[in-house]
């Protein structure tokens, strides 16, 4: 992982704030896969007013990865799992980490997954499952 400064994560962190709430949805583009399958490259965009904008930049500065030079992804290592699930998990515990408001129906929270049927206005612990995300 690349270390921002601290003041340029924060700010990362204030812009999504202004695009993003919880229950958004993050569309994810995978750019590339290494030969080893160890890491990839993924791009991330969001939509609003029938407008897409790439976030990538953002999204990378806080969550505190580096972008790839030649496609523009966010370079993520690991394997064994969805790692465009991993970015965006890990922007919304950048995003919230205290938690967020359930957003109700179709809340994402794992809280709901394990049990919890209350979709009226409390707090989820777990700020990594307030977005949901699709990919492209």
């Amino acid at each position: 992982m690349t270390r921002h400064n601290e003041a340029e994560r924060q700010e990362a962190i204030e812009r999504l704030r202004e695009r993003l709430r919880p229950g958004d949805t993050i569309y994810t583009i995978l750019r590339s896969v290494s030969r080893s399958g160890m890491s990839r490259h993924i791009s991330t965009m969001i939509a609003r007013d029938g407008q897409i904008d790439d976030v990538t930049w953002l999204v990378a500065r806080a969550i505190g990865c580096r972008r790839n030079d030649r496609d523009g992804g966010i370079v993520i290592t690991g394997c064994g799992m969805d790692m465009c699930f991993e970015v965006v998990y890990l922007l919304g515990q950048a995003l919230w980490p205290e938690g967020f408001l359930c957003v109700g129906d179709g809340c994402q929270s794992n809280e709901h997954v394990n049990g919890d049927r209350n979709y009226a206005p409390h707090h989820h612990k777990d700020g990594g499952y307030a977005l949901r995300y699709a990919r492209l």
